[in-house]
């Protein structure tokens, strides 16, 4: 199920998955893929300058990401574009959950918060844990 916040115009949807094939459960190794699109519904045109992610796993455990850009890129969506990446992200347990925002900037110089909503990591593997 797809995840979707929309912030000043900035629609971010996020659709995550677990990755059985490069996961090892029984050395407590869980891995999802998270794809994302970001879509400018907006009348200015805006670049993507930087990410902030914190990952939550089933214990409580946090992990911050700060960064330039997504994927090695600082995208500029002109209105009506969107940009769609595709990362991942690991975990030492079988449930987690990620949230975060992408630094933006209008043309004329703005900078604000595009929020990216909270999104469940889930695996068959978790004992009836829903986050």
């Amino acid at each position: 199920m797809p995840y979707q916040k929309t912030t000043r115009d900035i629609t971010i949807t996020v659709q995550p998955a677990y990755l059985e094939d490069q996961s090892q459960p029984t050395k407590g190794h869980f891995v999802w893929a998270y794809q994302v699109r970001i879509e400018n519904g907006g009348h200015e045109t805006v670049q993507l300058l930087n990410r902030h992610w914190r990952i939550t796993d089933a214990r409580g455990r946090n992990h911050e990401v700060r960064g330039p850009g997504v994927v090695g890129e600082q995208p500029v969506l002109k209105p009506g574009e969107a940009f769609e990446y595709t990362s991942g992200t690991p975990l030492a347990t079988p449930s987690g959950f990620m949230v975060g925002s992408y630094g933006m900037e209008t043309a004329g110089g703005e900078q604000f918060d595009a929020e990216v909503p909270a999104f469940s990591l889930d695996s068959p593997h978790q004992r009836g844990q829903i986050n």
